[in-house]
């Protein structure tokens, strides 16, 4: 948008013909040009004299009334018109700052739209954002996602998760009714919810396999977990809507959003994900380095309320990395 007011004429000689002193130096011309013309054919006498005179006098008026308008003209475009635009232009340029300022605090820097595979832009600057960051924050399902990225990063932070109870049915049945939705007339409640608990248990299993790469992994199981899953960084936070059922074809992959540190939602939803990890309705589990299998054992067994013998903690490491390598390469991350 310009701050110059439309129409304007582009020079001081332009302007003399848009007013009403134009149109009278326009007569006061014609007048002399006539006289002038007149005088030229007539017999010499005091007629002829005195026509001349008009026609000289006319123009010697349009001259002198042209330049003084020309003059007069130059003073009012700085004394009147100059300022306005500026001032208009200083206007403008800090309603744009407002509203750049407000974009920044409402509306995300970044959007993704569904996908039915995991998306190389999404996961290629996500992975930057996880570089960057000494405090990754997960709140999600299951966590194998989190254990994927954790793995493939080449930068050590500490993680906190909040995941879903897999002894809860409420914590479950809301990712399950998304992915009934996704598969259709075809899906089976009964086996999704089975094929969630499992990914739970791989989650778990991923996590503790990534625990070198962490200075500590804090885990908060909760009986109820947000349907969206967050992703909080340092310097920014990517809300996946799994709400977001009305939008569309339900995709596996759902409308993500990143929202840039300092902005609204990324302080709203730092301190909510810091007051669910905090709270002591869930049960906490801590992973450290030094972390034996047997310790994992009796965390495993403190959380999903189901031993974990060594066959099938080899059973599900066996299917975390089948898992990463599937992830990692559709979402061209490397392995």
């Amino acid at each position: 948008m310009s701050a110059v007011p439309r129409g304007e004429r582009g020079n001081l000689l332009q302007e003399l013909f848009w007013t009403r002193t134009g149109l009278l130096l326009l007569l006061l011309v014609v007048t002399s040009g006539t006289s002038l013309a007149i005088s030229s054919g007539m017999d010499p006498g005091t007629a002829r004299n005195f026509i001349a005179s008009v026609g000289t006098g006319t123009m010697i008026s349009a001259v002198v009334g042209f330049t003084q308008t020309l003059i007069t003209s130059s003073a009012a475009q700085r004394a009147l018109i100059t300022p306005v635009v500026e001032e208009s232009r200083k206007a403008l340029h800090d309603l744009t700052a407002e509203y750049r300022a407000l974009d920044r605090e409402f509306f995300p820097s970044d959007v993704f739209e569904p996908t039915a595979r995991p998306d190389p832009a999404f996961n290629q600057l996500m992975m930057q954002d996880l570089e960057r960051t000494r405090l990754y924050g997960f709140r999600g399902f299951a966590g194998r996602y989190a254990a994927c990225r954790l793995l493939l990063s080449q930068s050590e932070c500490e993680l906190r998760a909040v995941l879903a109870d897999p002894g809860d049915d409420d914590a479950i049945s809301g990712r399950a009714r998304y992915l009934l939705r996704h598969e259709g007339a075809e899906g089976d409640y009964d086996t999704i919810v089975d094929r969630l608990r499992d990914q739970i248990s791989i989650g778990l299993v991923g996590l503790f396999l990534a625990r070198s790469r962490c200075s500590r992994i804090d885990l908060t199981i909760v009986s109820d977990p947000p349907l969206d899953r967050l992703e909080l960084f340092d310097d920014s936070a990517w809300l996946t809507l799994y709400s977001n059922t009305g939008a569309g074809t339900v995709r596996l992959y759902p409308r993500t959003l990143r929202f840039s540190e300092g902005s609204f939602l990324y302080g709203m939803e730092r301190a909510e994900f810091l007051r669910i990890s905090n709270s002591k309705a869930g049960r906490h589990v801590v992973i450290t380095p030094g972390s034996s299998r047997a310790d994992f054992r009796v965390l495993f067994e403190r959380i999903t309320a189901t031993p974990l013998s060594e066959e099938r903690f080899r059973a599900l490491e066996d299917k975390f990395h089948r898992f990463r390598r599937e992830f990692s390469a559709s979402a061209q991350l490397g392995s």
